[in-house]
């Protein structure tokens, strides 16, 4: 982002035993997920493609190479990393030469384009791995034309990758540029079993599938099953821009995060923008809420949240609408992934990224409920231990004050108000608490109690 017997497979599902037995106690509505478990909480990091898809001159699809994601793991080492901030995770491109021509081995597995990553990636993951963080790499759904063409050999079998697709061909994903895959085949499994195993002989912690569809369910599924029996814990995150929200119930039990909006990236010379497309998040991820749970998190995409001051790519939103972008995600229990250049990381996006109070609503994993929609939204959810935490969004181009009622959240009495992003208490109140002069695209996050 070579193919285990199945003597490998049944001594792998023996070893993973305990784990789905730890799984089934703590879940008695459903069994466990044939997937990674990361239930407690949503991954930390940063995501190449937001400054892999800006036209600013300095970046763009050929700013990613093995000295730039050195010098980003660099930076959230030395910045981030004691907040909580882990996954350095390489996005499209990664395998592809600077015409954006896709590389693959003898037997059809992804490597490295050899200019932007002369050490390969292996060695790539070793550097990472010494800061003490984690490397995710990028796939999309279906069989590439490039790889169907080569009629690769798959590791441990007599198939080759043009004995795995749907006859007569057809296109899938949701740019339509690969085959589709027939899952009925079993060297189909054993395909992507081959680079799942690659995959973890060379340390890699998470994996992007790119262009989800509905139709491509079994992709995802494929993955899952080649992680598993790969031996090695990967996220897996299923993303589309964005998925279809029909695709959500099929995608749960595979995949541990689900991209439930579209792109946040703005495809210019900044990494967003308000409009495009930051502000849809408010809009689409309710459409989601009764699917997403802990170990299937809604992925909002990447933070616009690094740099809007200094040299380098700009985030494009001001630091009213970065604490937002921070506030909801937070309150989603989203994965908490930066969109940027980090070694431009300004003192403000610090401040926003590391507040430990925000980070911890996301940290708790919890899904929110939504109280009001509209322009002046009210989310609320409980944390552990009792406090309830409670979002109030202004979406409007004019401030606001917006009135909580305890009637709305369903508590009642005297509580105690704490604002999070300023770290401070508000006093007790009862009733009812009012957020005042909201500023346009601003937020409030406090926890009464």
């Amino acid at each position: 982002m070579s193919t285990a017997s199945v003597l490998r497979r049944a001594i792998t599902m023996a070893a993973a035993l305990p784990l789905v037995l730890t799984a089934t106690l703590v879940s008695t509505t459903a069994p466990a997920d044939a997937k990674s478990d990361f239930s407690v909480k949503p991954f930390m990091g940063w995501s190449s493609w937001s400054v892999q898809s800006s036209s600013h001159p300095d970046y763009g699809t050929k700013w990613l190479t093995e000295e730039h994601i050195k010098t980003t793991a660099d930076a959230m080492a030395s910045n981030l990393k004691k907040s909580g901030y882990t996954n350095i995770n390489l996005d499209a491109g990664w395998n592809a030469n600077w015409n954006w021509e896709f590389r693959t081995d003898a037997n059809g597995i992804p490597e490295a384009d050899p200019e932007r990553f002369p050490n390969g990636i292996a060695s790539l993951a070793r550097y990472v791995h010494s800061k003490g963080l984690k490397i995710g790499l990028y796939g999309g759904a279906g069989l590439q034309t490039a790889i169907y063409d080569k009629n690769a050999p798959i590791v441990g079998t007599n198939c080759t990758t043009q004995d795995i697709t749907v006859y007569p061909l057809v296109k899938t994903n949701m740019w339509g540029g690969d085959w589709k895959i027939d899952f009925t085949k079993p060297c189909a499994q054993a395909y992507f079993d081959s680079i799942a195993d690659k995959f973890a002989s060379w340390g890699i912690d998470f994996l992007k599938v790119d262009g989800v569809l509905t139709e491509n369910i079994p992709d995802v599924k494929a993955w899952s099953k080649a992680i598993d029996q790969s031996g090695r814990k990967m996220w897996l995150t299923a993303s589309a821009w964005p998925i279809p929200r029909d695709a959500g119930e099929g995608l749960a039990p595979w995949a541990n995060s689900v991209r439930v909006d579209t792109d946040v990236e703005c495809y210019c010379n900044t990494v967003a923008t308000w409009t495009s497309s930051v502000d849809n998040r408010w809009e689409d991820l309710p459409k989601w809420l009764d699917v997403v749970k802990p170990n299937y998190w809604p992925d909002l995409d990447s933070m616009p949240i690094v740099n809007n001051t200094g040299v380098g790519i700009q985030d494009g939103i001001n630091d009213t609408e970065r604490q937002s972008v921070m506030t909801f995600w937070s309150m989603a229990s989203s994965p908490l992934y930066v969109g940027g250049d980090l070694a431009n990381l300004d003192q403000k996006a610090k401040s926003i990224l590391t507040n430990p109070e925000v980070i911890a609503v996301d940290q708790a994993g919890v899904i929110p409920t939504q109280v009001t929609g509209g322009t002046l939204q009210v989310w609320k959810k409980r944390l552990p231990g009792g406090r309830l935490a409670v979002a109030v969004y202004n979406l409007g181009d004019a401030p606001a004050d917006l009135k909580v009622s305890w009637d709305q959240l369903g508590i009642r009495g005297n509580e105690k108000v704490r604002d999070l992003v300023s770290r401070k208490d508000l006093g007790k109140f009862n009733k009812s608490w009012t957020a005042k002069s909201i500023p346009a695209h601003g937020s409030r996050l406090i926890t009464l109690s």
